[in-house]
């Protein structure tokens, strides 16, 4: 048996939405619905593509490959409803948006909800890795990268320049200065990224090329958590500039060995850059 569009569009939903259970809920259907057609394309196609967990759903490699066709014809019946149903099209959906710093992500979703107040924007941070990891495989919408690679499946918008300073409290001795040293910050507890974040990645490559060691580290997850930690003084912490528009005696200092500018980009695989729904958010750069 041949599978058909119906089992394509059910397991591209699955793992676009995480589970069986939202994914019938999405479509507007029941999860039994879902599960058969999921269970009638993976005899169709002779291999299991989904692992089933406490977490969620995970693609085996065969799913992976058979994900990214499933995709597509999820966003090419998406263009072609928007074509049929116009202006209408923009009242209801959803749009999944990652980005690897909260700003200026966040600015651009209150931009484009001040328009379309009634799509559900879903937005997540994650290190550089994942997120990028997560556009190559079609597993968000849109993605606000810094230092973006250049890919033949994606679009790049540019957003803006920034670099990287050191975040201290503003009675810190170090903000009393124009520019710090990774030197500097030798004897200071510093607060990083996890490993995989670009900020983690450019960090020890400094530390590599100027012979500098820095012995104590706190590792965090997100910039929020790292800017809370700088506020309740486990110490100071490096990150890009203007990241957040909280502003609370917190000092930017730009770092001497850590100079150079980054380029964010907001990134969208061609087909959904083609969406109304992709396009306006676009639009929503200020």
């Amino acid at each position: 048996m041949r599978p058909n569009q119906h089992q394509f569009i059910a397991f591209a939903y699955v793992v676009r939405e995480g589970s069986f259970s939202a994914a019938a809920a999405r479509m507007g259907v029941t999860q039994s619905t879902i599960t058969q057609h999921v269970g009638n394309l993976e005899k169709a196609v002779g291999t299991l593509l989904l692992r089933r967990g406490r977490d969620g759903v995970e693609l085996t490699p065969a799913g992976q490959e058979l994900y990214d066709l499933a995709d597509r014809m999820v966003s090419l019946e998406a263009e072609v409803f928007e074509r049929v149903e116009g202006f209408n099209a923009m009242k209801n959906g959803r749009l999944n948006v990652i980005a690897n710093a909260p700003q200026p992500a966040l600015k651009i979703i209150s931009n484009f909800r001040q328009r379309f107040p009634d799509i559900q924007v879903n937005f997540g941070l994650y290190d550089w890795t994942t997120a990028t990891g997560m556009l190559r495989n079609r597993l968000a919408d849109v993605g606000l990268i810094t230092d973006a690679p250049v890919s033949d499946m994606w679009e790049r918008i540019f957003i803006e320049e920034t670099q990287y300073v050191l975040y201290c409290p503003e009675d810190h001795p170090i903000a009393e200065n124009d520019i710090a040293s990774l030197r500097d910050m030798q004897s200071e507890t510093l607060i990083v990224p996890e490993h995989g974040a670009l900020t983690r990645r450019l960090l020890e490559e400094c530390c590599r090329k100027n012979a500098i060691e820095l012995k104590r580290i706190v590792t965090m997850t997100t910039f929020p958590l790292m800017y809370e930690a700088v506020l309740q003084g486990i110490g100071i912490a490096i990150f890009l500039r203007n990241s957040s528009l909280i502003d609370n005696s917190v000092a930017e200092v730009p770092i001497r060995e850590m100079a150079q500018r980054h380029k964010t980009h907001l990134i969208a695989t061609k087909d959904r850059v083609r969406l109304k729904l992709v396009a306006e958010f676009i639009n929503s750069i200020a």
